[in-house]
């Protein structure tokens, strides 16, 4: 079974997908970290995304594993322990870039679909339900107001030794969803059987209890 939840930057979507992973017992695939992983790797190899013959070379060498180490999930960049490295600033701002060249996409998309094939997956990103699985047994689309997600956004950057202002982070976020929704290759979009949920005022248990039940609902199916 593969449940895939979507929605723009800060909406809950990977701490929910991974507490219902965690309920249902399935497996959790955050792609979001693997895109953030190959712009990590670019930047460091200071690849120019129109160079498709580096770029490929590079995606080839990519190995991402997600491993779990006393209850927390770790992101393994070809071994290398880069958890927090990928949620920083300098990846922030690069993995819309990233994520938007057709060479990468197809390279981790291919890699997407051999994990989730293979058992039972709760897979969050932006394309899941419309491009990655549009077969998905079940779809969610988070959404919230862009001025909590800056707050949101903050507390994480807080919570790994950056800080920036409210008024940035928000500006930063607007911009994001513009270039994710406005894409030519997997823009960001709600699957038209996608339940939309709005985060906003919801807590993570909220957003975890609906999407487990609705599941559950599913897999009996009502």
């Amino acid at each position: 079974m593969i449940i895939a939840i979507d929605g723009p930057a800060a909406t809950g979507k990977s701490t929910s997908a991974k507490l219902v992973a965690q309920k249902l017992g399935f497996t959790y695939l955050d792609t979001g970290a693997m895109y953030r992983c190959a712009a990590l790797s670019i930047l460091r190899k200071n690849i120019d995304l129109d160079d498709e013959l580096s770029l490929s070379f590079l995606l080839d060498s990519l190995e991402i594993q997600f491993e779990k180490r006393k209850d927390v999930m770790v992101v393994l960049l070809n071994g290398e322990e880069v958890t927090s490295e990928i949620r920083k600033s300098k990846v922030t701002d690069y993995v819309s870039a990233v994520s938007a060249v057709l060479l990468v996409r197809n390279s981790l998309v291919k890699n997407q679909r051999e994990i989730a094939n293979s058992q039972d997956c709760v897979v969050e990103g932006r394309d899941i339900g419309t491009v990655v699985f549009p077969n998905a047994d079940a779809k969610f689309f988070l959404v919230a107001d862009a001025q909590i997600r800056a707050q949101r956004r903050q507390k994480e950057l807080l919570s790994i030794g950056e800080n920036k202002s409210i008024s940035k982070l928000l500006d930063e976020i607007q911009k994001r969803d513009k270039l994710d929704s406005e894409r030519d290759n997997s823009p960001l979009r709600r699957a038209s059987d996608a339940f939309n949920i709005d985060t906003t005022n919801m807590s993570i248990n909220s957003q975890v209890d609906f999407i487990v039940n609705k599941v559950k609902l599913i897999i009996r199916g009502n």
